[in-house]
């Protein structure tokens, strides 16, 4: 697939797509704290417990890396047929990319979330988490929702 056979995803997409990882990642790990906390929703404490750190923090960390890494998208992003590529090439991101934007939403989203709705201003969509990454957000053009495709060697 060629890069002009492309477009950036916008602000509204990717929120959509955020609202699905969200929705999919609460039906998951919340049953599970339930069970392991009983007390877990109407406590005042913020960390329930090592479990809670590793089922809140952890595993949501790595369940999008891998995903990232594997399918260079989560599944909202999959739903709306979107992926992230590295900016220069379109090539599939690496790794340390990943991990770079990973961690980047944190700043981004810090001085209220100002980062993340840059999205919607930059003229290649890009969040403040994507410019550390030196990554980009695409999909067919016409919002087209089947897969996105590149060589690994492709310019």
């Amino acid at each position: 697939m060629s890069l002009d056979e492309l477009e950036y995803v916008g602000f509204w997409p990717r929120v959509g797509a955020a609202l699905i990882d969200t929705v999919l990642t609460c039906l998951i790990i919340w049953p599970i704290l339930s069970l392991i906390y009983p007390d877990y929703w109407v406590s005042e404490r913020m960390v329930q417990g090592p479990a809670d750190v590793l089922l809140s923090w952890v595993l949501p960390a790595v369940a999008v890396l891998l995903f990232w890494i594997k399918r260079q998208a989560t599944p909202g992003k999959m739903a709306i047929g979107a992926r992230i590529v590295d900016a220069r090439t379109g090539a599939a991101a690496s790794p340390l990319q990943l991990l770079i934007r990973y961690l980047g939403y944190f700043p981004a989203a810090l001085p209220l979330l100002i980062g993340l709705i840059w999205v919607a201003f930059d003229p290649r969509k890009q969040g403040w988490h994507d410019k550390l990454a030196g990554t980009v957000v695409v999909r067919r053009k016409g919002g087209n929702t089947e897969p996105v495709h590149f060589d690994a060697g492709q310019n």
